[in-house]
């Protein structure tokens, strides 16, 4: 198998990890059960906005999709609908931290906006991934060369440890960190919330 799919798979993997956590944090909070910690849900929304954003995207549609349109006129189709999702990616995520910060500002009043913001930004976020895994990676393994995959790996290999390369990978690393320091388990290892 490539190297690139390995990648991709791998950080889609990291995303999903991320938004389980952030859909349970809302669930227990519209549940009543866990109080909002806004330092957290912040961390979480940041990572969500900008791991894809600098790291994850930017790959996919400069080396594999350009690949992908070189080999098969068919590939455009499907790839200006993932291309397409790229960029609402983050129009949803801003959309998100505006509902958060809506939320920290005024309370309860605002709280079911931002949980409604986070359910419909992970619906969107799952139907990417498999769209991605289902149509667009399949494809790529039935229509390019291994001159192809052998750039594509190469392109991709800066960041075959999607927590060690990269410039803005420490940042994420970190992030990360945090968000499992801070989390309530089973999100993560943070104190359990107060009963």
């Amino acid at each position: 198998m490539p190297k690139a799919l390995n990648v991709i798979k791998d950080e889609h993997r990291s995303l999903g990890a991320i938004l389980h956590g952030f859909l349970y944090l809302v669930d227990e909070i519209r549940a009543g059960r866990m109080q909002a910690d806004f330092k957290l849900l912040h961390a979480m929304l940041y990572y969500l906005e900008n791991f894809p954003e600098k790291l994850h995207h930017p790959k996919e549609d400069a080396f594999l999709h350009r690949y992908m349109r070189l080999r098969s006129p068919q590939a455009a189709a499907i790839l200006a609908v993932v291309e397409e999702e790229h960029r609402q990616s983050h129009a949803q995520s801003e959309a998100m931290l505006a509902a958060l910060t809506n939320y920290e500002k005024n309370g309860d009043a605002a709280r079911d906006a931002f949980l409604d913001a986070v359910s419909h930004y992970a619906e969107f976020q799952w139907r990417h991934i498999e769209r991605e895994e289902d149509e667009v990676l399949p494809l790529a393994v039935a229509i390019l060369t291994a001159a192809d995959w052998s750039a594509i790996d190469e392109a991709f290999s800066a960041h075959q440890d999607p927590f060690t390369s990269y410039e803005h990978i420490k940042e994420f690393r970190h992030l990360f960190r945090e968000i499992v320091r801070l989390a309530p388990p089973p999100v993560g290892v943070g104190p359990a919330p107060a009963e």
